[in-house]
């Protein structure tokens, strides 16, 4: 499974009619230093008060953040590598740098003393497309995620772990939701 699948997206010509504006991989394709084969593709994304017709510009240019508003979106490709060997010390201080500048709003919500745990204010729909991944939860409760399988994660806080030796391909779709 490609890490950055083509992205069909349409939108409108001058005179109304529908047209193909872009085809082919997502310009916002994120890699990290000393985290060899994971990756996080933006494919889409709408913030609030955003209309249902955007035209044709593209919004992944424009995010600030990986973790939508109250009201937004985000679809986001995540690949998550097999465990594998330590990475050299150099890439793995170079790693925290680059994860707050090419993560925003995601690296964040990471917690130093427990790496991978986060929250985010958010309702997600994460479907398994292709590996075996574990998600974990605060209280020790951790269930296993095949290929097809479909988690629907309201805000709480979990931690996404591979254990195989395949790369886990998930596709994400992130709704922002305040917490009451």
């Amino acid at each position: 499974m490609d890490a950055n699948p083509r992205r069909v997206v349409t939108g409108h010509s001058a005179d109304g009619k529908s047209v193909i504006v872009s085809d082919g991989p997502s310009p916002r394709h994120i890699t990290i230093t000393g985290m060899t084969g994971f990756s996080i593709t933006g494919v889409w994304a709408t913030d609030h008060g955003m209309t249902a017709l955007p035209g044709s510009d593209d919004p992944t240019h424009r995010m600030t953040t990986l973790v939508p508003g109250d009201g937004g979106t985000r679809f986001l490709v995540t690949v998550i590598p097999p465990p594998g060997p330590m990475p050299p010390a150099d890439e793995l201080a170079a790693a925290g740098p680059q994860m707050l500048e090419r993560l925003p709003g995601l690296a964040q919500a990471m917690e130093p003393g427990h790496p991978g745990m986060h929250t985010t204010d958010t309702v997600d729909y994460d479907i398994v497309i292709s590996g075996e991944l574990v998600m974990e939860l605060d209280d020790g409760a951790e269930v296993t995620l095949k290929p097809g399988a479909i988690v629907v994660q309201n805000g709480t806080r979990h931690a996404w772990r591979n254990r195989g030796t395949e790369p886990v391909v998930m596709y994400s779709v992130l709704v922002g939701a305040p917490r009451r």
